[in-house]
């Protein structure tokens, strides 16, 4: 099932999409959006081909209609959310970015997901002054960043961000990087660098001096084809989950998930708009809940 939105798909808080069950797929018109709510699922949906949408008038709630400027053409955007969770989707292909995390949203997960053939993939932070967006905690748990990604994966401003065991297949410019200040904790992903010499790094800083200072570290990362990445700042940058948030960061896990067909199957790539190519998954290798992270000790 295709569906094709005639403006933006605007979600209440508690809140949730499942696609369990069903072939779906959000396309060729404008796509998610998730503002100032909280406690929001999106799980197990294809996402691609997402258009930027017109001012008008657009359903926000059961008892609301308002005007709307029209959105930029994201695969999901949040603002100014709490408590979101995407899980076991398909991300590729859109006029803007596949997932904004911006104004001050924070406890977002994203996990177990397929990104591929788009450019700029994941913003985390509006811009380098909006202050407001230093609260942001997100957790990148268990996704493939597949074939035909140029850059942002995430980029990240001025929050936290923990990106852990994922698996990451030649990025054309970089994969993960930031500006404003962030901090970055990697751990257990795996990178597979490009072939191109010049953009082997992992890490892409937006300026030119002060990043040394900036938290970016790496713990138990698997780099191949020359893949590597430039730490920075001191102290510790672990997560404080709750025990109910916890979870396990083994080395190298989603690739041997992968290999062994107990996490995400991915038959084919993402729907292709000719052909209609279908993305199959297993259930969830994990279930954890939103990412309520506390900043690195020393910040």
């Amino acid at each position: 099932m295709v569906i094709t939105l005639k403006n933006e798909l605007i979600m209440n808080s508690y809140k949730t999409i499942d696609g369990r069950g069903a072939k779906v797929e959000i396309a060729y018109g404008p796509c998610i959006t998730i503002q100032g709510v909280s406690h929001v699922i999106i799980h197990g949906i294809s996402i691609h081909d997402c258009k930027p949408g017109k001012s008008g008038l657009v359903i926000s709630t059961p008892l609301h209609v308002g005007h709307r400027l029209g959105c930029d053409g994201d695969g999901i955007s949040i603002f100014a959310s709490s408590n979101v969770w995407i899980d076991h989707c398909s991300l590729s292909r859109s006029s803007d970015g596949l997932i904004d995390v911006i104004h001050a949203s924070t406890a977002v997960t994203i996990s177990n997901n397929h990104f591929s053939q788009h450019d700029k993939v994941m913003l985390l932070g509006h811009d380098d002054k909006f202050s407001a967006d230093k609260i942001m905690k997100v957790t990148i748990i268990y996704n493939h960043f597949g074939p035909g990604l140029v850059q942002r994966m995430p980029r990240v401003r001025l929050g936290y961000a923990h990106v852990a065991n994922n698996m990451y297949e030649a990025w054309q410019l970089y994969a993960i990087g930031g500006s404003s200040n962030p901090t970055i904790y990697s751990q257990g992903n795996y990178f597979n660098a490009p072939n191109y010499l010049e953009h082997k790094q992992v890490t892409k800083r937006e300026v030119n001096n002060g990043w040394k200072n900036w938290k970016w570290r790496s713990s138990m990362d698997r780099f191949m084809n020359g893949a590597y990445f430039v730490q920075s700042g001191y102290g510790s940058c672990s997560p404080n989950y709750s025990k109910s948030q916890s979870f396990t960061v083994e080395e190298d896990k989603l690739r041997q998930l992968l290999w062994q067909s107990k996490g995400l199957v991915y038959k084919s790539d993402p729907p292709e708009p000719e052909s209609k190519k279908e993305l199959r998954r297993t259930d969830s290798v994990a279930f954890f809940w939103f990412g309520n992270l506390r900043s690195c000790s020393g910040r």
